[in-house]
């Protein structure tokens, strides 16, 4: 009974494995390596869709976006109005520094000031970006009509264009031409300490005639993964629209690819995102407003998701405007809660967000606390392990029981070795004089496998850990370890735990039990290091409470290397 457990979840836990494997491979932008799906048999043209998520009049960006400027649209019998001179506009804050385009008021830079990048630190990290490499731009413009679009050439009104001291906000105006009997005003207010953009557009009718414009807002962005991204674990990049009715829903590129795409069309709420890794962008409107919701592909892999509200009629000589904010910055929680319903969410925990959120709060207490992430990523694993103490005590005394009647069980594996269905009832006989349960020792570890998971996650996307360092060589906790330190410790410890354990009775079962640890730590020297410390600490903890429990039951640990035949 005992080999049939322990090959049992063998097979399971390296059928699970491969399954993740793939998983990674596949959201890394990769083909499966073992369960490799199909292509998609796609065309040059792009996918088709529903009116809703794919509006026919939303201007098409285009792929060279920093091209010649385009000529605007013009309505018909008026006279073109003389394009203004492209210009580009670089705004800074204490947080920020954005470039905008003059052709459509457009916003197609963005540098985070406080958050270096991975690659030279010595430079801020780069979120938005218009260049021969990389396409994030987040534009906006009316449609309905042959009206002002993120494609016309506005002019920019002079201003300052540096936060000083003392001043809390700056603004940056574009003024369309009269183009279709409608001028628009676009109005970007940048604020000291914020990483949200206010964004006013005021449409004025210019005409004779009452003008019914709606206004678009959308991200564009390339298909790409961002740069520096490991392959041995894996995070979401793409889309994401949030409405009360769906909650949070990623849209994979593949599906806006593939005409696959489902989100909801219409809502009175939510907001529309661009998520990567520690980072995201979001359209946000006021709640109560009707708003129609796209997601589309826009040029080849150029893909854009985005907010269409009308502004209602307009009667000639006068102006509505409506106000909609972008959010352009780290994902922290406590600022994004404060700003729309739901943002939180695009740090994505995935279907542990209800162990996730917790344990997130619980970490950051104890970084107000401690004052270092490394050292609350341990305090946090120490408080796990006493919240768990007597479900872990169960399983290692179980482990220990099993360890200290090994020796007789391997004698009348020995004796009976030509008698199975002798040797199985013997087992039993043996397990029910001992009272030991085979399973023991695995029910209370499983209960505790979400929790830790929930935890991995809190780790791996909070951009807290990014460039935080710990202790003397760990300078940037979301980067691997640069001695690789951690990594032997935890290979070490892994070593150490699978001693403590009662050895299979079969030599190959034993052999792989030695072999899985040093197979899995290999993914661990490429881990960011905050996650292998939180896995170093866990293990050897564990590896203290299990060999008290064993020196408590007789059973004396000792680290003796399996024999092999």
């Amino acid at each position: 009974m005992n080999d049939i457990r322990r090959t049992i979840l063998w097979v399971i836990f390296g059928f699970s494995m491969v399954l993740l494997w793939d998983k990674w491979q596949i959201h890394n932008g990769n083909k499966a390596t073992f369960f490799p799906t199909p292509p998609a048999q796609t065309s040059a043209a792009p996918s088709s869709a529903s009116p809703a998520s794919q509006p026919a009049d939303v201007p098409v960006a285009s792929a060279s976006i920093s091209g010649a400027t385009a000529q605007p649209p013009v309505g018909a019998g008026a006279a073109p109005a003389a394009p203004a001179p492209r210009e580009r506009v670089t705004v800074s804050t204490d947080v920020l520094r954005l470039s905008f385009d003059s052709e459509g008021g457009s916003l197609v830079h963005g540098e985070l000031l406080q958050y270096p990048d991975m690659q030279d630190k010595a430079q801020p990290f780069v979120l938005l970006d218009e260049s021969a490499s990389r396409v994030y731009v987040a534009q906006t413009g009316l449609i309905g009509g042959a009206y002002p679009t993120h494609k016309t050439p506005m002019t920019v009104a002079p201003g300052p264009r540096t936060l000083q001291d003392g001043q809390d906000a700056l603004e940056v105006r574009f003024e369309s031409p009269d183009l279709g009997g409608v001028k628009l005003v676009k109005t970007w207010t940048v604020k000291r300490g914020s990483y949200d953009i206010a964004v006013r557009h005021e449409a004025v009718n210019t005409g004779t005639a009452p003008v019914s414009p709606q206004l678009y807002l959308q991200l564009v962005r390339d298909g790409n993964k961002p740069g520096g991204e490991s392959s041995f674990y894996s995070t979401f990049t793409g889309p994401a629209v949030y409405t009360e009715a769906k909650k949070y829903h990623k849209v994979d590129f593949k599906d806006i690819e593939n005409g696959k795409a489902e989100i909801d069309k219409t809502s009175t709420n939510g907001y529309v995102a661009m998520v990567q890794h520690y980072f995201a962008t979001a359209w946000l409107l006021e709640g109560g407003l009707q708003r129609e919701l796209f997601v589309r592909k826009v040029d080849t892999n150029l893909y854009s998701v985005g907010m269409i509200a009308p502004l209602g009629e307009i009667a000639p000589g006068q102006a509505k405007s409506l106000d909609a904010q972008l959010y352009a910055g780290p994902q922290i929680e406590k600022q994004l809660e404060t700003l729309a319903p739901g943002l939180e969410l695009v740090k994505d925990y995935g279907w542990l967000t209800i162990l996730a959120k917790p344990l997130y709060w619980l970490l950051d207490q104890l970084h107000k606390v401690l004052g270092n992430w490394g050292w609350s990523i341990v305090a946090l694993v120490v408080l796990l392990k006493i919240a768990f103490y007597w479900l872990n005590a169960k399983a290692y005394a179980s482990m220990a029981k099993m360890k200290a009647i090994n020796p007789r069980i391997q004698e009348m594996r020995e004796r009976l070795k030509d008698k199975p269905q002798q040797m199985q009832q013997e087992m039993m006989r043996i397990y029910r004089e001992e009272k030991v349960n085979p399973m023991g020792g695995c029910l209370p570890i499983v209960i505790q496998i979400p929790v830790f998971i929930a935890l991995y996650w809190v780790l791996l996307s909070s951009v807290e850990m990014r460039n935080a360092p710990w202790i003397g060589w760990i300078r940037d906790l979301s980067s691997p370890d640069p001695f690789f330190i951690l990594p032997l410790l935890m290979t070490a410890s892994s070593l150490l735990q699978t001693a403590l354990n009662p050895a299979p009775p079969d030599p190959m079962q034993a052999m792989m039990m030695w072999i899985m640890p040093l197979v899995f730590s290999v993914m661990f020297f490429f881990f960011p290091a905050g996650l292998v410390l939180y896995w170093l600490t866990n293990n050897l903890l564990s590896i203290a409470q299990q060999w008290i429990i064993n020196t408590r039951m007789g059973v004396p640990p000792q680290f003796n290397l399996p024999k092999f035949r």
